[in-house]
C-alpha cells in the first residue's frame, strides 16, 4: 500500500473514532471523495480491503487502524 493511502486511512479512522467512538464502522469508500477522481488508488484500497484481508464492507475503524499500522 502506498504511503499516501496509508496516511489517509490512519487520519480518517482516527477522526471517525474521535467523533463517534471506538465502535464506529467504516468502509474503504470513507477514504475518498464522493466522486471517484483516482480510480487506481480506489482499486488499491479495495484490493487491500477485500483480497488481502477479506474484510466485510463495513468494519470497525479501530480494526482498520490497527491493520494499517501493522503494515
Amino acid at each position: 500500500m502506498r504511503e499516501s493511502l496509508k496516511r489517509k486511512i490512519i487520519q480518517v479512522c482516527q477522526q471517525k473514532i474521535a467523533q463517534k467512538g471506538d465502535a464506529v464502522g467504516v468502509s474503504f469508500y470513507a477514504f475518498f471523495v464522493n466522486r471517484n477522481d483516482d480510480p487506481e488508488l480506489l482499486m488499491e484500497a479495495a484490493t487491500w480491503w477485500i483480497q488481502t484481508h477479506g474484510l466485510d464492507h463495513f468494519e470497525k475503524a479501530s480494526k482498520i487502524l490497527l491493520l494499517v499500522e501493522q503494515e
